[in-house]
């Protein structure tokens, strides 16, 4: 919801990078390693540079097939689609997943190395609109985006299929260099992250996936972490979250009227839609910025002070002013001072509204007294909230406020994530950022949402992160892109990004 349900023109990850913490990885260097001594990925790298055209392809043909869970468009060859891009990457047992919603993909590699990787991820993109683009996005043409170089457009493109075609470019490339594989991998995939992933469960959970989930080192989301410096934050945690829709009806309220009805008529008729504002006013305090649903904050687990002291020393080094101007705000919530600000960013659950509908929202007026109002929410959750707690407690104060009648229908959504910096996942991720001269820091919890609880919690229970390098941005908005021939020495293009999972396969293999 990678995240991934963020802001409309700024990719998630990009806000995230002004929460950049401390410099980290250093203590968790080991010796390099046989394979770095050797000609191994010098051979790669001649493979990626061969496979590049092949690779971008790759992308564009994928970006060319829009699978939009919430419009139920194009899901079963969504799903077909990733199967065969998996088979052509090597995996075997390759199978489509049924779901009770859209479908799976799941397949492995196993070529009998001593550790095995898990690898997430998602075929399914957000909706779009073709008017609000300057490219046609399903197209995939190349741009300019200046200060970063030559990128493919489209929607998709960051939001996950680049990242995620580079991660099968460095596997072909690994191939094609006749090199073996030095771990095997599990693949997991599916087709609802967009809309909060209401059936992935069912997915991680069955019998033979779970079992080969269980033998991962961990499990990460490929990703284009990289920003203009060039500089990556590994993020040890991210945010839980709720979509949902509060509906007020005339149908269920008893009262007002079943359907629209001429605005005159309000004078002795009741209105749904005011129905609806009344129970969301509940929601939170007065100014909108806190959530006040009763119980709400009781399991909710602060930052400790050394995760606030990370924060305020990364402050130091961000950009405020250019964080302000991407946002086109003026003033942090509640008029708090930067680092104050990105302390609340990670700590804080929020209550937000992502839209209203009601009635007739066309050119001009319609005097209409609607019969029915829709509040599209996300609910961010943070340790240790979970999501059945949120649901009962939020059904439970609308019907302590008097609104049993406003149904609450709930889209999908998950737990907050966490993983420990120990964990040879979150090292072997610092230590190929280090092998690859980058510098890195340690956020404790990112304000975006994926659905790796599904992987850290009971039964799967392994460490789960984000790991890539390059560059894209637009998740979730017009123009979306993802880097192909950087012009920033700082940054990773295409064939750098996939040497970049070349890389953390083999420090993965030999990191203790």
């Amino acid at each position: 919801m990678m995240d991934f349900r963020e802001l409309s023109r700024l990719n998630r990850r990009d806000m995230l990078r002004g929460t950049a913490m401390l410099g980290a990885g250093a203590a968790f260097m080991q010796p390099v390693p046989l394979w770095a001594q050797s000609g191994t990925m010098t051979d790669i790298r001649k493979a990626a540079e061969a496979g590049k055209d092949a690779s971008i392809k790759r992308i564009r043909d994928w970006i060319a097939l829009p699978s939009i869970a919430a419009e139920n468009r194009s899901m079963p060859e969504g799903a077909a689609y990733m199967a065969e891009l998996a088979r052509d990457a090597g995996f075997t047992n390759v199978e489509i997943v049924p779901t009770d919603g859209h479908p799976g993909v799941f397949g492995t590699i196993d070529v009998g190395a001593p550790r095995t990787l898990g690898i997430y991820f998602m075929y399914d993109v957000k909706q779009f609109d073709p008017a609000e683009w300057s490219s046609p996005p399903l197209e995939g043409k190349m741009v300019e985006r200046p200060g970063f170089g030559q990128a493919i457009m489209g929607r998709g493109a960051v939001n996950q299929k680049g990242p995620e075609a580079t991660f099968l470019a460095a596997l072909h490339a690994i191939r094609a260099a006749g090199r073996k594989l030095p771990v095997n991998i599990v693949l997991v995939c599916e087709g609802e992250e967009e809309i909060g992933s209401p059936h992935f469960r069912q997915i991680a959970t069955k019998p033979n996936i779970l079992a080969a989930l269980k033998k991962c080192e961990g499990i990460f989301i490929p990703f284009a972490s990289q920003g203009k410096t060039g500089n990556v934050t590994v993020n040890l945690g991210s945010k839980g979250i709720i979509e949902l829709e509060l509906i007020a009806s005339g149908a269920k309220w008893g009262r007002g009227p079943k359907g629209d009805v001429h605005s005159s008529l309000k004078a002795m008729v009741d209105s749904p839609a005011w129905r609806l504002v009344q129970a969301l006013q509940t929601l939170v305090t007065p100014d909108g910025n806190k959530p006040a649903i009763e119980g709400w904050f009781e399991n909710v687990r602060p930052l400790t002070d050394r995760e606030k002291a990370l924060i305020r020393e990364a402050a130091k080094a961000g950009d405020e002013a250019q964080q302000k101007a991407a946002l086109g705000v003026t003033h942090w919530i509640d008029n708090l001072s930067y680092d104050d600000a990105l302390i609340r960013l990670a700590q804080e659950p929020t209550v937000n509204i992502e839209g209203l509908v009601a009635g007739y929202t066309g050119p001009g007026g319609k005097t209409v007294l609607p019969g029915k109002a829709v509040a599209k929410l996300d609910l961010r959750l943070v340790p240790n909230q979970t999501r059945a707690e949120a649901e009962k407690k939020l059904r439970a104060h609308l019907d302590k406020h008097g609104f049993t009648d406003v149904e609450v229908n709930v889209s999908g959504g998950y737990d907050p994530t966490e993983v420990a910096e120990d964990s040879r996942l979150v090292r072997s991720e610092l230590a190929t950022y280090k092998k690859l001269g980058i510098a890195t820091s340690l956020n404790p919890r990112m304000a975006g949402s994926w659905p790796g609880s599904t992987f850290t919690a009971p039964p799967v229970s392994i460490p789960a992160a984000h790991f890539g390098i390059g560059h894209g941005s637009g998740a979730h908005a017009p123009d979306e892109y993802f880097l192909i021939d950087s012009t920033n020495p700082k940054v990773a293009g295409l064939v750098d990004a996939t040497m970049g999972f070349a890389e953390f396969l083999y420090v993965l293999a030999s990191i203790k």
